[in-house]
């Protein structure tokens, strides 16, 4: 397939002044969704790929198989340009080079490395362990090296802000600016201070994990040269909540056409593509 248009798209609102809250997606579904709402790109997070894939915590177990596999299946049945967690890389640097290979094969439009030490060590406590600001730098130069088609958004991620606080989080950003990523990403901002301090100290568009309700207004973060701010992954939740409470229901005795918050005959087809795979069918299968 060709994922020329969708990385153009990214770029493109890279270059506008404004911040946009990307849909959480996880499948081929909700991608479809995130596109029929009107969402201008997807995301899907490291912990949601151990969620919907694993069932299992987000503890940095999942393969870069696995993850490619569910980004790609992702890719295929939306058409909005995706962004992802790609966590550590899997690995050291020449991991990292490889995530980027097959990612980029996979179709995403953005990924996002970071200089957290994952799997979290034995012992380890607290909110993590961050790598040198050295061997972060060698992640993000595997990264750029990796990516074969130039429109691919790399972005340098860390967390140091919840861990060392501003200056070494200023530090660390300034360094992955210099090496040529195109984005940079923070997570553990708690304040305005924090992301004013950050947003005077590097020049490349920022992108945001989670933030208190009190900064999530877009006209502030787009004035801080803050293009992507995540909401959460409540989506994924709420999935698992239907699915919980309808087969709860089934197993209490409740009646199918009794069940509640069932998507409606209309929302699966469309969903679905029912019309366009008719149209197809009469197309191909026709014999004329």
């Amino acid at each position: 397939m060709n994922w020329t248009d969708r990385r153009e798209r990214l770029r493109g609102l890279l270059k506008n002044n404004r911040c946009i809250h990307p849909a959480s997606v996880y499948d081929g579904i909700s991608a479809r969704i995130a596109g029929d709402l009107g969402f201008e790109a997807m995301m899907f997070a490291g912990s949601v790929a151990s969620f919907s894939v694993l069932a299992a915590p987000d503890i940095c177990v999942l393969t870069l198989t696995e993850f490619a596999e569910q980004a790609y299946r992702i890719n295929r049945a939306g058409t909005l340009p995706l962004l992802v967690d790609a966590d550590h890389g899997y690995g050291n640097a020449m991991n990292v080079k490889r995530t980027v290979e097959e990612l980029e094969t996979a179709g995403v439009s953005g990924l996002t490395i970071e200089d957290t030490q994952l799997p979290t060590p034995f012992g380890a406590s607290g909110d993590g362990n961050l790598l040198s600001i050295a061997e972060g730098v060698g992640k993000m130069k595997a990264a750029i090296a990796g990516r074969q088609d130039p429109r691919l958004v790399i972005v340098g991620r860390t967390s140091a802000m919840g861990i060392t606080g501003v200056e070494d989080t200023i530090a660390r950003l300034k360094a992955y600016e210099s090496v040529g990523v195109d984005m940079l990403f923070m997570a553990g901002v708690k304040n305005r201070e924090q992301l004013d301090a950050v947003a005077q100290a590097v020049k490349l568009p920022l992108f945001l994990g989670g933030v208190p309700d009190e900064m999530l207004d877009l006209d502030y973060l787009s004035a801080r040269n803050v293009k992507v701010c995540l909401q959460g992954h409540q989506s994924f939740w709420a999935s698992v909540n239907g699915i919980y409470e309808t087969l709860k229901a089934l197993r209490d005795g409740v009646k199918p056409k009794d069940l509640k918050n069932i998507a409606p005959a209309e929302l699966q087809k469309r969903v679905l593509r029912e019309d366009d795979v008719k149209c197809e069918q009469q197309e191909f299968l026709s014999g004329r």
